[in-house]
């Protein structure tokens, strides 16, 4: 079967618009660690998917979740030990404070509930996010996805520009001015909620704007932007779905860029694959909730969810995942920055551990999304697997699998460079 015969059944099916990569979709039959492999054999590097974060089919991963799934697997309404270790476990990671966790099964669902978590703590409504940010799909979550800067008549969602240090608000200001100038658009958003009758609730980020692009933020924003939203009686969010885990080479994206949340949510990389996510908060915060909502999700807090989450931290702590993440990745953003001065159309190389930003560029340094399409087609050709990302959709996004080693790097380095070549006419 051709891939194009599967597409034309997966519209059928599925419904016409269903998203795929690439301008020839691929048909992937197997993945092992960082590797995928389409219908014909052909291996790819995967250096896009942070859900299998411990790498495709881990074995301690895969036979953790068979015994468990061939033991007991049932939803949360009985006393399982194995779910309130696996809590147990989780927060400690996070510093003192964070005590309680909800458990859910994507991260859409986790951020759902940390919104009405700051809601009913504050009894206010308002949330602030960033213009160029994602963290779900619902009906409620979806209201913060690329949400103009514009407030609407009575809204209960308002965005603020993004902070960077590329293209700020106040181009040609010292970094102290821009990062102030941010948190005026901050202050000015929490004063517009209360102005209006709304009320402020808080502010979600993902704690190192990976949706936006990755950008460099200016020194200081988000420690300020932190203080500001809870003297103005409101609760800090943190958006852990993409940045957490190790990511970075940190445990977490909010030890980058120095702050401490109040909520942080997880998603995607703690189950592997298997749909496993958690809002994390004080006590009092979960409690405040529990008795509001008798919340309830039939397949969170299970013993499966459990055994396939104790099996990843398992794997991140045996294996050292936290320090390559940090190692190999310092070394090939290294590399990469490298090549910003030998062509035109790398604008800029930004991004902490493994997960890399470069922003492709044209002429004059304007965001180039079709180059950027062109250069993440042109590597998926040569059996690399990106995609583009952003707030302009020209950032060539690079975020593997945590068990991404240095002579992956290496042969991504070699293909990327005949990749810059072939565009600018020298291949």
């Amino acid at each position: 079967m051709t891939s194009m015969t599967l597409a034309a059944r997966r519209d059928r099916a599925l419904g016409t618009g269903a998203p795929l990569f690439y301008n020839e979709p691929l048909h992937i039959v197997r993945g092992d660690g960082v590797y995928l492999f389409d219908a014909d054999g052909r291996r790819y590097v995967d250096m896009y998917n942070n859900v299998p974060c411990v790498g495709h089919a881990n074995p301690h991963v895969v036979d953790a979740m068979a015994r468990q799934q061939g033991t007991l697997n049932v939803h949360s309404r009985y006393l399982h030990e194995g779910i309130v270790a696996f809590a147990e476990r989780l927060t400690k990671l996070h510093p003192r404070g964070i005590e309680s966790v909800v458990f859910t099964c994507s991260g859409t669902e986790a951020n759902e509930v940390a919104l009405r978590i700051a809601r009913f703590a504050t009894g206010k409504r308002g949330i602030v996010c960033t213009n160029a940010t994602y963290h779900g799909n619902s009906e409620a979550v979806g209201k913060l996805t690329r949400l103009g800067t514009e407030p609407s008549a009575g809204g209960d969602v308002r965005a603020i520009p993004f902070p960077e240090m590329l293209r700020p608000i106040v181009p040609g200001a010292s970094e102290a001015d821009i990062r102030d100038a941010y948190l005026d658009r901050l202050r000015d958003a929490i004063g517009g909620f209360e102005r209006d009758g709304v009320g402020f609730a808080g502010l979600i980020v993902c704690s190192i704007f990976a949706n936006e692009g990755l950008p460099d933020v200016p020194s200081g924003f988000m420690t300020r932007a932190a203080e500001m939203v809870r003297a103005a009686g409101g609760v800090v969010i943190a958006d852990e779905v993409q940045a957490g885990y190790c990511r970075t080479g940190r445990w977490w994206g909010y030890e980058v860029t120095g702050f401490t949340p109040d909520i942080v949510v997880t998603g995607k990389p703690m189950g592997n694959g298997l749909p496993l996510a958690a809002t994390a908060a004080s006590k009092a915060l979960v409690d405040g909730f529990r008795e509001r909502t008798r919340y309830f999700n039939t397949f969170a807090s299970s013993p499966l969810q459990a055994a396939v989450g104790m099996a990843v931290l398992d794997v991140i702590e045996r294996d050292g995942l936290r320090e390559n993440a940090g190692t190999v990745g310092a070394a090939l953003k290294a590399a990469l920055a490298q090549r910003k001065g030998r062509s035109a159309s790398i604008g800029d190389v930004r991004g902490q551990g493994l997960f890399i930003g470069i922003e492709i560029v044209k002429d004059g340094g304007a965001p180039d999304r079709e180059r950027a399409i062109d250069v993440v087609n042109r590597l998926k050709d040569k059996g690399f697997l990106t995609s583009n990302a952003g707030a302009f959709g020209n950032i060539v996004k690079i975020r593997p699998p945590l068990v991404f080693a240095q002579r992956h790097a290496e042969a991504f380095l070699h293909a990327f460079d005949a990749t810059i070549d072939e565009i600018n006419g020298q291949g």
